[in-house]
């Protein structure tokens, strides 16, 4: 289970990486006023596309974490959980490329995929306990 747990880890920290990503594509960043200055890179679609992957990777987040934690406490086997939590965590990886690239259907396509281990989890946790 160790595996998944360290699947949340990176899951929590993805974010951060593509805030950073779009702190260092735009013009001088502005620490006091972040948001304003997401807002003034009109036209610097690198910065909205990374910007957009790091509000979306906090979205995505908490159905993760709640799938593998209801699956742990239902008693999913540890392999299962492992392969959908690795599953997921290469979606979200591939989503903010997907999303730097300007790469629309394969960013929703690795989206869905990872929403949909997030809800594997989950449904197999229901499943377990009912």
């Amino acid at each position: 289970m160790s595996i998944a747990y360290w699947c949340i880890l990176l899951t929590a920290l993805l974010p951060y990486l593509w805030v950073f990503i779009a702190k260092r594509s735009g013009e001088r960043y502005n620490n006091r006023n972040p948001r304003a200055w997401v807002a003034k890179q009109e036209g610097n679609y690198k910065v909205q596309r990374a910007n957009a992957a790091h509000l979306n990777g906090f979205e995505a987040f908490p159905a993760f974490v709640a799938g593998v934690l209801m699956a742990q406490l239902a008693g999913v086997p540890a392999d299962t959980v492992t392969q959908l939590a690795i599953g997921f965590v290469v979606a979200r990886v591939l989503h903010g490329v997907f999303y730097l690239a300007d790469k629309h259907t394969l960013r929703s396509l690795s989206w869905l995929v990872g929403m949909l281990c997030a809800a594997a989890l989950m449904v197999l946790a229901a499943m377990r306990v009912a």
